[in-house]
C-alpha cells in the first residue's frame, strides 16, 4: 500500500509560490517545522520551478488572448497599489511608484532590484535608474526614515525580549545577603561572656540584609513597602514573564529557548505551592 502523501508537502509549495519563488527553503521549513533537506527533496521531485513557471506563463498568455480584443487606444488599467505603499502613504511628495521602491529598497538595500521590482524593467535599465532615484532628496528622507523604523522596531523587540528574560531569571541573591552569623554574649559590663572552661559564648543569629540600591536592578522589583514586620520588596511576576516568553518562543535564540525549557522543567518539578505566585522578600526587625 503506498504511503499517504503528507499534506504539508502541499503547503510547503503554496508558501513557496506565495512568494514567487523568492524564499530560503530553510525558512519554509522552520514554518512547517520540519528539516530543510526534507523540503529540498519536494521541491525538486514535485519540481517546483517548472510548476511556478508554467503558472506564471499561464497567466501571461491568458492575459495576451485578452488584449486582442481590447480596444488599442483604451488606457490601460492602473495597477491596483500594493499594500506595502500603505506604510508611506502620508507622504505626498512620492509617487506611488516612488513609494513603493523607498519600501522595497529598506528591505533589501539593494536598487537595482527594488527598482527593476517596481518599475519592471530590464536589468540595465534598473542599474542606471536605481542609483539616480536613490539620489532623489525626497526619496533619500523616506528610506532614511523607513531603515530607521526597522531599525527601532528591532531594537525594541531585543529589548523586550531581554527584559522578559531578566524577570524570569531574577535571582534573589541579586538583591539581598543573608545566612547566619555568630553573636557574643555580654554581660552587664559589656564584655563577653565565658563559659567555666573560659571558652567566649555566642549565640547563632539569622540575619538578612538587603544590598545598595546602586548594585541591583530596580526595574525588576514591583514594590517597595515598609510595615510593622521590616521591610518588603516584591519583583515582578516570573511565571508571567515565562508565559510570554512561551508564547515568543519564535523569537528567542537557541540558547534563551533552552534556558527557558530548563527554568521551566525546574518550576514544574517544584512542589512548593507558592511557586506560581510574584516573589516577595521580606526582612523582619527582630529575629524570632
Amino acid at each position: 500500500m503506498p504511503r499517504q502523501r503528507s499534506p504539508s508537502r502541499d503547503k510547503a509549495f503554496e508558501i513557496y509560490k506565495n512568494h514567487k519563488g523568492n524564499i530560503d527553503l530553510v525558512k519554509i521549513a522552520e514554518t512547517l517545522n520540519l528539516s530543510p533537506g526534507t523540503i529540498r527533496g519536494w521541491k525538486n521531485k514535485d519540481q517546483w520551478d517548472n510548476k511556478l513557471n508554467g503558472t506564471l506563463q499561464k497567466k501571461c498568455n491568458k492575459n495576451t488572448e485578452r488584449s486582442k480584443h481590447k480596444k488599442v487606444n483604451k488606457k490601460p488599467k492602473k495597477e491596483p497599489m500594493q499594500q506595502e505603499v500603505e506604510e508611506v502613504l502620508n507622504n505626498d511628495q512620492l509617487t506611488d511608484k516612488q513609494r513603493l521602491f523607498c519600501v522595497i529598497y529598506s528591505k533589501c538595500m539593494n536598487a537595482t532590484k527594488a527598482y527593476k521590482k517596481v518599475y519592471k524593467c530590464t536589468y540595465e535599465t534598473a542599474m542606471v535608474n536605481g542609483s539616480q532615484l536613490l539620489r532623489n532628496a525626497k526619496v533619500k528622507a523616506q528610506i532614511d526614515r523607513l531603515i530607521s523604523m526597522e531599525f527601532n522596531k528591532e531594537l525594541i523587540k531585543k529589548s523586550l525580549i531581554q527584559k522578559y528574560l531578566d524577570i524570569a531569571f531574577a535571582d534573589m541573591n541579586e538583591f539581598m545577603e543573608f545566612g547566619t552569623k555568630e553573636i557574643p554574649i555580654l554581660d552587664e559590663a559589656g564584655e563577653q561572656k565565658t563559659d567555666k572552661e573560659g571558652n567566649p559564648q555566642t549565640f547563632t543569629m539569622d540575619y538578612a540584609h538587603f544590598k545598595d540600591s546602586s548594585n541591583v536592578d530596580g526595574t525588576l522589583i514591583s514594590e517597595i513597602s515598609k510595615g510593622k514586620d521590616g521591610a518588603k520588596i516584591k519583583l515582578l511576576d516570573k511565571m508571567k514573564a515565562m508565559q510570554w516568553l512561551s508564547d515568543h518562543i519564535d523569537l528567542l535564540t537557541e540558547e534563551q529557548r533552552l534556558k527557558c525549557e530548563k527554568l521551566k522543567s525546574e518550576i514544574d518539578k517544584s512542589k512548593n505551592n507558592d511557586s506560581n505566585e510574584p516573589i516577595e522578600i521580606v526582612i523582619k526587625r527582630k529575629n524570632e
